[in-house]
């Protein structure tokens, strides 16, 4: 689904680097995303938008998936 979106929409390189990090790189690559940085487990929302990004992290603030928008 998020091959629908424009711009650079995935970002599998930043998965094990700091969860802020990740937010602020995302943000650059593609101005048209809000980066959210979410704990994983935290329950989210099952609607997709091409306007936000999810960066998973654990409790160290880790990303461990990739972030997609969606």
């Amino acid at each position: 689904m998020s091959s629908e979106c424009p711009g650079k929409n995935s970002w599998p390189e930043l998965v094990g680097t700091n969860g802020d990090y990740a937010a602020s790189v995302i943000e650059k690559e593609n101005r048209r995303v809000d980066a959210i940085v979410i704990l994983d487990g935290t329950p989210v929302t099952a609607d997709f938008r091409c306007d936000r990004v999810r960066v998973w992290v654990n409790t160290n603030r880790v990303v461990i998936k990739p972030p997609t928008a969606g």
